[in-house]
């Protein structure tokens, strides 16, 4: 189940998708469904709206011509000896569906004070036993 749709994608661009790009754009919108819900399924629901059109954006173009994809941390550009180089952030790549640092802020992440560990979820109590931990 999608969070956005093809309109709200749309909206937050320059250009107009053509149909071939509103099929893939749908298909992604459930992708990146799929990958919020892994990462935090109890966000709210108008954070994952705004998570899921910013990954569609990433992926497929937001069409402004700067030339700078989305999302790139660093870049370089060069004269008359053509080279370009750009450095994509958050473990993303070009044209792929992932969580960038702001994304994974407003699903929550990084949002609660103090630390948690995964040793606290398995229960029991370590009293009694000859363990050295407890």
């Amino acid at each position: 189940m999608a969070y956005a749709t093809v309109a709200d994608v749309q909206a937050r661009m320059v250009r107009t998708l053509s149909e071939d790009e509103e099929a893939v754009c749908a298909n992604l919108l459930d992708d990146a469904a799929v990958i919020i819900d892994a990462f935090n399924s109890s966000a709210s629901v108008d954070a994952k709206k705004v998570v899921s059109v910013r990954m569609v954006i990433r992926s497929i173009g937001d069409g402004e011509t700067t030339g700078i994809p989305m999302g790139a941390t660093q870049g370089s550009m060069s004269g008359l000896s053509y080279s370009q180089s750009w450095t994509i952030g958050s473990g993303g790549g070009a044209g792929e569906l992932y969580l960038g640092k702001l994304d994974k802020q407003l699903l929550g992440y990084g949002n609660k004070i103090g630390s948690h560990s995964p040793i606290e979820d398995l229960g029991g109590s370590h009293e009694g036993n000859n363990s050295p931990v407890g």
